[in-house]
């Protein structure tokens, strides 16, 4: 993929409730750009609108909110200039929004909680899913804003018990790996405390 972009592009990751939001966010307010927080959260139950919740109170008010659950790229195409600062949070959020969306719509069947897919449709799913990140670390790479993204990283607890649970490990490690490859900086934030790696 070929640099054309005007603006940098930040990747952060980390466990769950390591920092990694906070320590964007604070990147976001020293840049002295506008910023623009694009949520990919869905609020479907009363823990996610209270997580939600708690992380709109932390946003000065000068910080405009775009959610966008599935198709992210068309915000940084139409939003993206150079006095701008887009974050992103979170890339775990997307990648389960569209991987859910993609075996739905192949025939995945609830039960509960509980998914159940054929394992050919799960790895077209995570493929397709993988496509779809590409293009939007294409349209990252190509905007002139300054683009900051949160992502988390799943594969470091548990072995899930599960095959949804399993493909979509890979998938997460998978798309951070295509999106760090092509940030001009990752940090990771452990404890609070970020490292920047790259």
């Amino acid at each position: 993929m070929t640099n054309k972009r005007a603006g940098k592009m930040i990747l952060i990751t980390g466990g769950v409730r390591s920092g990694k939001s906070t320590f964007a966010e604070k990147l976001a307010e020293d840049s002295g750009k506008e910023v623009i927080y694009l949520a990919t959260a869905r609020v479907e139950d009363e823990e996610m609108r209270e997580r939600v919740s708690r992380h709109q109170n932390r946003r000065p008010p000068s910080v405009r909110t775009i959610e966008e659950a599935l198709e992210p790229h068309l915000v940084l195409e139409k939003e993206g200039t150079e006095k701008r600062l887009i974050l992103i949070d979170c890339l775990t959020l997307l990648l389960t929004n569209r991987f859910l969306a993609d075996i739905d719509s192949h025939g995945a069947v609830r039960e509960g909680e509980d998914i159940y897919a054929e394992e050919k449709v799960l790895e077209e799913a995570s493929e397709r899913t993988l496509d779809y990140i590409k293009r939007f670390t294409e349209a990252a790479a190509e905007s002139p804003a300054d683009i900051v993204i949160v992502t988390n990283e799943v594969g470091m607890g548990v072995v899930p018990n599960y095959p949804v649970g399993r493909v979509f490990r890979d998938l997460s490690g998978r798309a951070n790996q295509v999106i760090a490859a092509e940030a001009d900086q990752v940090w990771m934030v452990l404890c609070g405390i970020p490292q920047r790696f790259k």
